[in-house]
């Protein structure tokens, strides 16, 4: 089940539904404590192994965490007791935080710059070291985090058997005023040279050199580089490329390629902006690499589409290689249709085959060899639809989701309100449609409704559009929806059924 890389058939059949269960939280709030909006988390992303994970706030801050339970603890009982379980689950501790991003003010457009983390991406390691890349609306920093031994000077051409009165050794702040030390342990000053300096009959009889040693580790950030005023507009994407060596980064209007040892210069790659702004019809929405090819990448925009476009064909990659969008219905279009097809995230699967969309309404499949139509549609807020006019007064419709896939490409994810998230199966024949809430209880407000699946298309091309509770604003369980409390960040762990994801200030994880 979980070692394909591709949407590929299983043997027998679409794999079973995954049983979720709830593995940890850190910063959990308690009943009625107000949350503070510099501490809600505004992005999430594991690393490459899954061995690390990073989260960023509005505040501007980092945090790091490191996986504990693949290290060696010498055969606790608490290891011995995990024996037991068919599954281990990643358990991740904290590891260290820092800021990363300060509030600034631009004062040519009197424009304020929030410290707010909009996306963070991680590097590849290097003898030791962590790297990672975190932006904000208008510069994107290179961090590097790596573990410090701190020195002290230790031993002092003191005779330790004969040490001051006070029994405390000479420390090292004496060494900024040059003094002898004598053998009875007392010490002579050199601030005022003079001829008649006296020594004991028979000289020093030992002379102890200071010694700098490491006691101690201590994790360190440091900010490598600096990449600024590039962007016009606010900065929604990052995206590492496989070469290991450039990104990209993408603005409403324009993505720039960069090279990690080069902040002081990037090259314009797509530049959607036209001569008169008032013939702007969309904008970039998200933008990101192709996993294994460092030629391709695909960014979408505010119509619903995406589009591939292929480095080598121009500098200025004005023309499309491939464009993926969703004809529409006709006889459909309203005031919301626009507005809710805008694409908030869009996500390759590992394989690089398949790009997963998430617009305000639904989730959409596409296979990059096709470009027809979603390969797969799952129907997230289809029971928002009679309250689109009410979204819309409180800014609700404008609410970015993100979305992720599993490592084997069998599966999906999204966020949702009330702080729930939905589990999609996307292999041949699944039906898997779980929706699971930010608690330690995530099955607490499982929707019971069976997921329908509806055919069209009877060629090989199979289009399946799954629906979970259908009744608008109100759960299978008769539970409201809060649209105050919303699930927007997530992450899937690269290689095992784990998934991170935030509400609010707390980071809660899940496995099954």
């Amino acid at each position: 089940m979980n070692g394909a890389d591709e949407v590929v058939a299983a043997p027998g059949g679409p794999p079973p539904a995954l049983d979720w269960k709830f593995s940890q939280v850190f910063g959990e709030r308690t009943a009625g404590e107000e949350v503070q909006e510099v501490d809600i988390i505004s992005a999430i992303e594991f690393d490459k192994t899954g061995d690390h994970l990073a989260t960023g706030d509005r505040g501007g801050r980092v945090v790091l965490f490191e996986r504990t339970d693949t290290k060696d603890n010498g055969g606790s009982r608490r290891d011995l007791e995990r024996m037991d379980y068919s599954i281990r689950h990643p358990e991740f501790r904290y590891k260290t935080e820092f800021q990363s991003h300060e509030p600034e003010f631009d004062y040519l457009k009197s424009l304020e710059i929030e410290e707010k983390i909009n996306k963070i991406r991680w590097c590849q390691t290097a003898n030791g070291a962590l790297f990672l890349l975190s932006t904000n609306d208008k510069t994107i920093k290179f961090w590097k985090v790596q573990e410090k031994k701190v020195k002290k000077v230790s031993e002092m051409n003191v005779d330790p058997s004969k040490t001051v009165a006070n029994g405390s050794v000479a420390s090292s702040s004496s060494l900024s005023s040059p003094k002898t030390h004598l053998a009875n342990g007392a010490c002579q000053s050199f601030s005022s040279l003079s001829n008649d300096i006296s020594f004991p009959p028979g000289g020093i009889p030992l002379l102890r050199l200071p010694q700098v040693t490491s006691h101690e580790t201590s994790l360190v950030a440091r900010c490598r580089r600096v990449y600024a005023h590039a962007h016009d507009y606010h900065i929604n994407s990052i995206s590492n490329n496989s070469d290991g060596e450039t990104f990209i980064s993408a603005d409403d209007l324009r993505i720039n390629l960069w090279n990690l040892e080069i902040s002081s210069q990037s090259f314009n790659i797509v530049d959607v902006k036209p001569t008169n702004m008032e013939d702007l019809t969309e904008v970039i929405t998200s933008a990101e690499f192709h996993p294994t090819h460092c030629n391709t990448l695909a960014y979408s925009s505010s119509k619903g589409s995406i589009r591939l476009i292929d480095l080598r064909q121009s500098a200025l990659c004005d023309s499309h290689a491939k464009l993926f969008e969703e004809q529409e219905a006709p006889g459909a279009r309203s005031f919301f249709t626009e507005i809710i097809a805008s694409i908030s995230d869009i996500k390759f699967a590992k394989d690089g085959r398949y790009i997963l969309s998430r617009d305000y309404m639904t989730l959409k499949l596409w296979d990059i060899n096709m470009d027809s139509g979603p390969v797969t549609t799952f129907q997230v807020h289809e029971y928002l639809r009679p309250k689109l006019c009410d979204l819309y007064e409180n800014d609700s419709i404008f609410d970015k989701f993100e979305c992720c896939l599993s490592g084997d490409g069998l599966r999906v994810a999204t966020g949702s309100y009330s702080n729930l998230f939905r589990v999609f199966g996307c292999g041949p024949g699944s039906t898997e449609a779980t929706t699971l809430e930010a608690s330690k209880n995530p099955m607490r407000r499982q929707v019971q409704t069976p997921s329908r699946p509806s055919r069209s298309l009877s060629s090989s091309i199979t289009r399946v559009v799954r629906r979970g509770a259908e009744s608008p604003g109100v759960d299978a369980n008769g539970n409201c929806f809060d649209f105050t409390t919303k699930l927007l960040h997530l992450a899937w762990h690269p290689t095992e059924n784990s998934i991170a994801c935030a509400a609010a200030n707390s980071l809660y994880m899940y496995y099954a």
